[in-house]
């Protein structure tokens, strides 16, 4: 399968490439790769923009997993995994029961979660590619 590259330079686009994100599939797990400062959280707060939350968006660098409600009272999820340093933590998180809840995960470095992660999930990849910001979907 051949990647899908989206420019994200604009903050134009991102609204756009948000919408072509959440409707990929029913699979609603998002692992976000990226560099400090690409845009992850950014751009999840367009994702979530569009899934109508009702809660303000921030980064859950420090509580690890922000929970949010839509307007029609669903849940989304948003993890941040940087400060996390092994297994054991991330395990203690219950990241299995957000992964099962059939609520969008949205997961910001999400290397130390692969192994809980099903079979299917969205792998995002975003970069500052000379003067863009591009945002793949592998």
């Amino acid at each position: 399968m051949t990647p899908n590259v989206y420019d994200i330079s604009n903050f134009n686009h991102l609204s756009e490439v948000a919408i072509k994100l959440l409707t990929l599939s029913d699979n609603r797990i998002f692992a976000f790769y990226g560099e400090m400062g690409v845009g992850k959280t950014t751009f999840i707060k367009y994702c979530c923009s569009h899934l109508k939350v009702v809660d303000p968006i921030s980064s859950p660098t420090f509580s690890i997993v922000n929970e949010y409600i839509t307007i029609d009272n669903n849940k989304v999820f948003h993890f941040d995994l940087y400060r996390l340093n092994n297994l054991e933590e991330v395990e203690k998180l219950g990241v299995e029961t957000y992964l099962n809840s059939g609520y969008y995960c949205f997961i910001e470095w999400p290397s130390l979660m692969e192994p809980f992660l099903p079979k299917k999930y969205h792998v995002i990849k975003m970069r500052n590619n000379n003067a863009k910001k591009e945002l793949i979907v592998l």
